[in-house]
């Protein structure tokens, strides 16, 4: 099986970093638990949505994200049985592209440079899964998707989720 895998929010936890930076520059102490649904921006005072917005400009930020519970593991795993590749915007963000590479060298050294595909839209991935946290990249896939669960996409339906790496394991291994 050829599989897609989005990075931010589905193998590195942007979100989590986001409400990290957050509570740190305005002394706050929110978490996951108190979001219902929605990005990030949309869950912080009106004030301090444009710093928020801008976190993903900072140097540093996707090279200092967080792996998602499981990721690294089941990935191995996945990668072992079947031709995985990573999939993600890179281009939107000045420094992403470098820090995501950088991040995977880390975390994911077993995803070789050629299983990379650094992308601007994934509109063009042709293959038999892709699993994203964005409706707007699944919609258009042709293949199987599976719609990895984040407050902004809670409201989402007509595809089907997974919460958390061991799922993907039960579904995919």
């Amino acid at each position: 099986m050829t599989i897609f895998v989005d990075m931010d929010e589905v193998l590195a936890d942007t979100y989590g970093k986001h409400l990290e930076l957050y509570n740190k520059e305005f002394k706050k102490e929110i978490s996951l638990k108190d979001i219902i649904a929605g990005e990030i921006w949309d869950n912080v005072e009106d004030i301090h949505k444009e710093e928020v917005l801008k976190h993903a400009y900072v140097p540093g930020f996707f090279r200092s994200l967080t792996p998602m519970k499981d990721s690294i593991e089941v990935m191995e795993a996945l990668y072992a049985q079947h031709e995985v590749y990573i999939a993600t915007a890179a281009t939107q963000f000045p420094t992403s592209l470098k820090e995501k590479c950088d991040w995977l060298d880390e975390h994911m050294p077993f995803i070789t440079w050629q299983h990379r595909i650094l992308c601007g839209d994934k509109f063009i991935l042709n293959g038999d899964l892709l699993i994203d946290d964005r409706v707007y990249n699944l919609e258009h896939f042709k293949g199987d998707t599976l719609l990895y669960n984040s407050p902004h996409n809670v409201y989402e339906t007509g595809y089907t989720r997974v919460s958390n790496w061991q799922e993907i394991a039960n579904k995919l291994l």
